[in-house]
């Protein structure tokens, strides 16, 4: 069985015709820490950075704006959006950091710039949680897009792919969605924010 690629950190085979047959490929290995040889973006496509105080669990980094950072922020107790910047801590410890995009786009193309700003050592010391993309619009996206997000997020740590929340279009910001990929989602995130190991510092 052939491997999937992750264009990140590999050269898809020439002949890809194998792996179009192969309806069990396993999902592509996703990028764990930044990696040595990668080129950083141009200074305009990189997130800026912003000294920070205080010491929330977790920090949440929306790579554009309209991004959902400060949605998603209140889904954690002790989480703080950032303003669309990198965190950098006035204590000087190593801020745990989830980036967030959204679905179109504009938005994955954002994201893509800062993993790859992450990926070169560009952006400054943090301990990146992973990538959450949100839906940009109800209903399901467009398979071009969500190829899109599959690549884009194989350069990130994780990636969750998060559905469309109809309240908060109309303001609802205290309910947490109730469907099963947020509650995975919020799950997974908590349990990262406060566990006690650094996963992807640099």
């Amino acid at each position: 069985m052939q491997q999937s690629l992750n264009p990140w950190i590999t050269r898809p085979a020439e002949d890809a015709t194998e792996a179009a047959l192969d309806t069990h490929v396993p999902p592509a290995p996703v990028i764990s820490a930044p990696l040595r040889g990668m080129v950083e973006p141009d200074a305009a496509d990189r997130l800026s950075r912003r000294t920070m105080s205080g010491s929330p669990t977790l920090w949440i980094t929306g790579a554009h704006g309209g991004a959902g950072e400060s949605r998603i922020a209140d889904l954690f107790d002790g989480a703080r959006p950032t303003g669309h910047c990198w965190p950098v801590l006035q204590d000087g410890s190593t801020p745990r950091v989830l980036l967030v995009c959204r679905a179109d786009m504009r938005g994955l193309t954002a994201a893509q710039s800062a993993l790859t700003q992450w990926a070169s050592s560009a952006a400054p010391k943090l301990d990146l949680l992973g990538l959450a993309v949100l839906a940009d619009a109800p209903g399901k996206s467009p398979k071009a897009l969500r190829d899109f997000a599959a690549i884009v997020g194989g350069g990130s740590p994780r990636l969750w792919t998060l559905p469309w929340v109809e309240a908060w279009r109309h303001g609802d910001t205290t309910t947490p969605p109730m469907g099963r990929e947020y509650q995975r989602f919020i799950t997974d995130v908590a349990a990262l924010s406060t566990d006690t190991t650094p996963s992807t510092t640099h």
